[in-house]
């Protein structure tokens, strides 16, 4: 028995005491990560990104430095820059700008969507084996494909939504070197990063690698579990970190324990300062929030790892981002995809004929089947909710996350068709699902918004428990809306407005992003599997 393996089944035995109320050890420590910006170039940090000296704050986070940053930060103590544009004239002198994303060459008129996106591949895949010295970014061993924009590095959870359409247009070595990028991530850093950048290494985001591995394997799915059995272990530690010693009602980094002692997930970072990206933003918010600054930037930070940065989702007044709790919610969808991360554990345990473990898994997954039954479930409503560990109660906001259970296979078939009927009354748009039916106005993970990942999860999640018409519907009803806005503008975006059909997305903290990895990916795949939607209107859809 190798060391590995055998601390893998001590964890996963020592989870399962838990989850019965009866455990204790202890998780390995993590390496510490290089620094981000923030801490290499303190003051000067801090003085670029106030005065807003670039419009997005991502831009001097992404620049690379001309000298180490010792001898840069002696250089600005010394010339003294005050105004924007005598800090701009600074970075300029002492920094490489991230280049513009470059052009997408103009497809002649009349070329389908189909073969556009198959054209996009090369012009978002990049190489960085290496990175140049005090950079934000981390090296990758095999090339990647990007979202686009200003989005210059590879995505965790974007990645799988972008492979599903890599596959449908024959780059399945594509497929094979992002699985390997990412497993390569686990090995260096315990962990996938939220992107490949060391501002994003304090968090991670929804963690669809299991799923991933699957995809690299496709006609035989647990083949991709057991070859990567070591990241998907090392994986499932690192959300469960800590969790061997909570006590009920305790919460420690991503675990946390209810007043019954039942185990769950939360999303969370390891920082609680402002995010290097958007330090300004995140700033000027903590001044007029009258909050702990510390409690507010781990809350927003928690969001960013969650993917819906940002929805009324995890605010406790819709109004107000201040109000941000998510350190305080049970999401449903995390703690669906960790149901899913362990059954897929246990698949590839027992595929290497590792039956001890595979049981483990298998109750572990079972111990949070039962948990994410009795507290998300709402059984007046008939749909999964989040879950409010301070007040004890689910949160009443309903949102697309209601599906994650249907995706991963983790509801009953009566709760899935439950849940199709809740969707289609209450989240189900001319233009496919909203994110949640909130419109908050300024909020991008809100309605009028619908996202491509979103799609995917539900028409997955629903052809799973048999719910064909209602998946196909709303892959017609998203279909329609990426080929509008592809007929009248020619690109596909990061977002779209499923209301107003033909229009891309709106709100957030940046302009609307051309590209766009997941959007392609998932659209390519829904043409794979819809091909009679291909070039559709919303009036031609299934009702």
């Amino acid at each position: 028995m190798s060391e590995t393996r055998a601390h893998g089944w001590r964890t996963v035995a020592v989870l399962f005491l838990l989850l019965l109320g009866a455990a204790q050890g202890r998780a390995p420590p993590g390496s510490a990560p290089p620094e981000p910006p923030e801490t290499l170039f303190g003051d000067l940090f801090v003085a670029v990104q106030s005065a807003a000296v670039f419009s997005d704050g991502k831009t001097f986070v992404d620049a690379v430095p001309k000298f180490p940053p010792a001898q840069i930060l002696a250089s600005y103590r010394e010339a003294a820059p005050r105004s924007p544009a005598e800090l701009r004239n600074f970075v300029d002198v002492n920094f490489g700008l991230p280049p513009p994303p470059p052009t997408v060459v103009a497809l002649p008129e009349g070329i389908s969507i189909t073969a556009h996106i198959d054209a996009l591949w090369s012009h978002l895949t990049r190489t960085s084996k290496t990175a140049p010295p005090y950079s934000s970014l981390l090296p990758l061993p095999a090339p990647y494909v990007v979202p686009g924009g200003r989005f210059r590095e590879i995505y965790y959870w974007d990645s799988y939504f972008t492979m599903l359409g890599l596959a449908d247009s024959g780059r399945q070595d594509l497929v094979l070197d992002m699985v390997g990028d990412f497993a390569y991530l686990i090995d260096a850093y315990g962990h996938v990063p939220n992107g490949t950048r060391t501002y994003y290494l304090s968090r991670s985001q929804p963690p669809f690698f299991y799923a991933m591995t699957g995809l690299a394997a496709p006609e035989a799915p647990v083949k991709g579990f057991a070859r990567y059995l070591r990241e998907l272990e090392r994986e499932h530690e690192f959300w469960m970190d800590g969790a061997a010693q909570l006590r009920p009602g305790e919460a420690h980094r991503r675990a946390l324990a209810l007043r019954d002692g039942a185990l769950f997930n939360r999303y969370w970072d390891d920082r609680d300062t402002p995010r290097d990206e958007s330090y300004r933003e995140d700033t000027e918010l903590a001044f007029v929030s009258g909050r702990a600054p510390g409690e507010l930037y781990r809350d927003i930070r928690a969001a960013a790892e969650s993917g819906w940065d940002f929805s009324t989702r995890w605010f406790a007044d819709p109004k107000s981002r201040s109000s941000i709790i998510t350190t305080d919610i049970v999401p449903v969808d995390l703690n669906s995809l960790l149901f899913g991360l362990e059954q897929a554990i246990a698949a590839g345990c027992r595929e290497g004929g590792d039956s001890v473990c595979g049981r483990n898994f298998s109750a572990a997954s079972e111990a949070r089947r039962t948990a994410v039954t009795r507290y998300l479930w709402d059984e007046r409503r008939g749909v999964f909710l989040d879950y409010h560990r301070s007040a004890g109660k689910r949160l009443p906001g309903l949102s697309a996350a209601t599906l994650y259970p249907l995706f991963v296979g983790l509801a009953t078939p009566a709760q899935a068709h439950r849940v199709a009927a809740a969707v289609r009354r209450e989240l189900l748009r001319p233009g496919g699902l909203v994110t949640t039916p909130v419109t908050s106005g300024h909020e991008q993970w809100d309605a009028p918004n619908g996202w491509a990942p979103l799609q995917w999860i539900a028409i997955a999640g629903l052809r799973r428990y048999g719910e064909e018409n209602l998946a196909a519907v709303i892959a017609c009803r998203f279909m329609a809306s990426v080929e509008g806005v592809y007929r009248s503008a020619g690109k596909l975006v990061e977002k779209y407005d499923v209301v107003n059909i033909g229009r891309g997305g709106g709100g957030g903290e940046y302009p609307l992003q051309d590209g766009f990895g997941w959007t392609n990916g998932v659209m390519r795949h829904l043409l794979t599997l819809y091909p009679k939607f291909a070039d559709v209107k919303y009036s031609d859809c299934p009702q």
